[in-house]
């Protein structure tokens, strides 16, 4: 049976090929009690959307941003005690409910503490204000008479108190956030920038904690998706007697979108496998051989000046002595490459839906699910369950379209489960991109002018603007948007070279569907400008790291880079260093370093490697970074933040490779898609700044913009040879040892 896109949002029915599927209810939160709150303010400018005291003096925080593995739960519970002057153990958290938590924006570009969290200190310290002047009318005394201890207000004389509870447990606090309340002394912090434990590990590590892909709901059906064989292909015909040997799946059809459904999962997995459709035309994606071709070739869309001074003229007319260089860098097309494919559960029933999903953006993305379900947005609840890492934007939020878009034709709580064929099929995918440098260099060994440009493509899309592939098949319309995804960000040096001319050349679309991936763009750009500046200093035979802190005024980077080079033991001398060119092993060092954003996290990255000339094979045998990220809440939890940036950018940087041909992506396995393995992890020394005086920069992406930079220039050292285009992989590297095309 063939059910039109009118059909699905005029009436809602059962879209399903077999009997009807009675509608079921189901608790909505998985914390024990937490529907309680229905109702409390969500404004984001009132204490109590941040926080609830209770009758026990326990205290719960919501917030908006959400933890993916980052330690934000432990994070925010110690902000809040800090500010509101209570144990950490007395709090819990409920993150990333559009029914509990105030929207702060998605959790994305590192602004989970930076942002969310400030805004949650801000009103842990205006209910701390606030429970002094309940307090001050409770005792009868001045509010300079009193002080907070422990969930307690209390004199500063010791002769009287009242705890939160009896103040205001299980009542509102009823004020504005004030951006003047007074924060605690940096000096005096008992849990801020402590390195407390996190609450999910113990669970994480003995495989008890329960992620999205484990819940279930009363009456849940499961799903698997049928995606076309080629690109933007029509869906023709379905052969619904090809799955009757199933028990109980049944056919979903809605325009081109295509699912099975089944009580066990184990059937929707074979159904899916068996079940035989036709489909006819699609979208040719081009040619992945001629990618970066067609990217310089492709028409400019708009010019975007980045950076402009002084003069730059050197590069074209070079005066006496003055000698020029000219690089192109490519990085590729790269899944966020999940270690589990996406998932996602909804529950809608008559005019109201619930979403479970692992997005990073449930507030954002609430409208857009309303759109597509033709329901008003304060008629969707989006909550959001761990998943198995998101870097960006995965096909989190995809799966969760495809379960909604079932459960409204169904009735009844749909989960999806992706494959690793469809996560790395259909995911949206980190763009390419490709830039090209110049520079002057003249009879000083001075940079007389630098120029970049970047093409890159406009198609990067912000969270609310990236189509759902269920919507789209479903010929579902959708709020189109195009944006940047702050892609163009770090393309111009952060050295004070006097002459800098830095470009974006926005083209038209990338070939597949793209969005934001861990550090958008800014390692791109990092890998292509640190190591630009390398080979300049090549070229002027200076020292690495002496040819940056010559150019450096950001004291800051300054002292990242002094701490990485004392670290290692850095030894000036110009690169390559001499090697024995008939050696089969070739180690060498590289640095590198950001400024990221130019206006946040600072760091320098050190880098020690192998190079096997027969085989190709780059073994990184040691990495030193240095971090600067202001104020950390927690370093441990930074730490494990800046761990993680190197390792998946090494992955990124020697490994992964999104290919496809005319019709579909057919890197679609580990195998076709290979990341790092546990023999390849290098050990990883960070050195940590603390900054109790500054303000929190953030610590999720920063540490991943100069690896693949600092591993281009240890491998240049080695070798004497340079690697331009990533992956590094073996027959890359073997064919630059031998003078061809890399």
């Amino acid at each position: 049976m063939t059910f039109s896109r009118r059909d699905f949002l005029k009436a809602g029915g059962v879209l399903v090929v077999g009997a009807s599927l009675a509608p079921s209810l189901a608790r909505a939160q998985t914390i024990p009690n937490a529907d309680r709150f229905l109702g409390k303010p969500l404004e984001a400018d009132r204490v109590d959307a941040f926080l609830a005291i209770h009758a026990d003096g326990s205290v719960t925080l919501f917030s908006g941003k959400v933890d993916m593995g980052t330690g934000g739960r432990i994070a925010m519970r110690q902000i809040v005690a800090e500010e509101l002057d209570v144990r950490p153990e007395r709090i819990t958290m409920i993150e990333g409910d559009t029914a509990l938590t105030p929207d702060q924006g998605s959790t994305a570009g590192s602004y989970g503490i930076a942002r969310g969290g400030s805004q949650l200190r801000q009103a842990a310290a205006t209910g701390r204000q606030a429970l002094l002047a309940l307090g001050a009318a409770r005792l009868g005394r001045g509010v300079e008479d009193l002080e907070t201890a422990d969930g307690v207000v209390r004199t500063k004389d010791g002769g009287a108190s009242a705890s939160y509870a009896d103040l205001i447990g299980d009542k509102a606090f009823g004020v504005a956030l004030d951006p003047k309340a007074p924060l605690r002394d940096p000096q005096r912090f008992r849990f801020i920038g402590k390195s407390l434990p996190r609450p999910d590990v113990p669970a994480k590590v003995t495989g008890r904690h329960k992620y999205l892909h484990d819940l279930t709901l009363p009456g849940m059906l499961h799903a698997r998706v049928i995606r076309p064989p080629a690109h933007g292909a029509t869906l023709k015909a379905v052969d619904e007697s090809s799955i009757a040997s199933v028990a109980g799946a049944k056919v979903v059809r809605i325009e081109s979108f295509l699912a099975v459904v089944a009580e066990r999962e184990w059937n929707a997995v074979r159904a899916a496998r068996q079940l035989r459709a036709e489909w006819t035309g699609g979208t040719p994606l081009g040619d992945h051989a001629t990618l970066f071709d067609s990217m310089r070739a492709s028409t400019i869309v708009r010019e975007q000046p980045i950076t402009r001074r002084g003069d730059v003229s050197a590069l074209d007319s070079p005066g006496p002595g003055v000698r020029t260089l000219s690089s192109t860098y490519r990085w590729p097309v790269h899944s966020h490459g999940s270690i589990g494919p996406s998932c996602g559960v909804a529950d809608v029933s008559g005019d109201r839906a619930t979403i479970w999903s692992s997005s990073q953006g449930t507030h954002r993305y609430r409208a857009a699910f309303a759109r597509v379900l033709g329901l008003a947005p304060e008629r969707v609840r989006v909550i959001y369950l761990d998943g198995a890492g998101s870097y960006g934007q995965n096909g989190a939020e995809d799966a969760a379209c495809d379960a909604a878009l079932l459960s409204k034709a169904l009735g009844r709580p749909v989960r999806v489960q992706w494959s690793r064929q469809d996560e790395h099929g259909w995911d949206p995918k980190g763009p390419p991109q490709l830039l090209s440098l110049r520079a002057a260099v003249d009879e000083r060994g001075e940079v007389a002018a630098w120029e970049t440009r970047a093409w890159l493509p406009v198609s990067t899309a912000n969270l609310p603007h990236l189509p759902f592939l269920a919507a789209d098949a479903a010929r579902i319309p959708q709020a189109q948007g195009r944006a940047t995804g702050l892609i163009y960000q770090n393309i111009d040096p952060p050295y004070q070279y006097p002459n800098v001319d830095a470009v974006v050349r926005w083209i038209p679309d990338a070939p597949l569907r793209t969005s934001p991936i861990r550090a958008p763009g800014k390692i791109a750009n990092s890998f292509a400008v640190e190591s630009f500046v390398d080979e300049i200093a090549a070229l002027a035979g200076a020292d690495a790291l002496a040819f940056r802190l010559k150019h450096l005024t950001n004291p800051r980077g300054v002292e990242v880079l002094r701490k990485v080079a004392a670290r290692m033991g850095w030894q000036a001398r110009p690169s390559p260093k001499p090697a024995d060119p008939n050696a089969a092993i070739a180690s060498g060092r590289g640095i590198a370093y950001v400024h990221y954003k130019h206006d946040e996290t600072l760091v320098a990255m050190g880098m020690e490697v192998e190079v096997e000339r027969a085989s190709g094979r780059i073994r990184v045998t040691r990495v030193v970074c240095a971090h600067d990220c202001g104020l950390m809440i927690n370093p441990d939890c930074v730490q494990a933040q800046v761990e993680g940036n190197v390792l998946q950018t090494l992955s990124r940087a020697l490994h992964e490779e999104i290919v496809y041909d005319r019709e579909r992506v057919t890197t679609v396995d580990w195998q076709a898609y290979p990341i790092l393995t546990f023999p390849e992890v290098p050990p990883i020394e960070v050195e940590l700044i603390q900054r109790l005086d500054a303000p929190p920069l953030g610590a999720g992406e920063a540490a991943s913009a100069p690896v693949a930079a600092a591993l281009s220039n240890a491998v240049f050292d080695a070798t004497g040879v340079r690697l331009r285009t990533v992956p590094f992989r073996p027959e890359r590297v073997r064919a630059a040892l031998a003078g061809r095309p890399a």
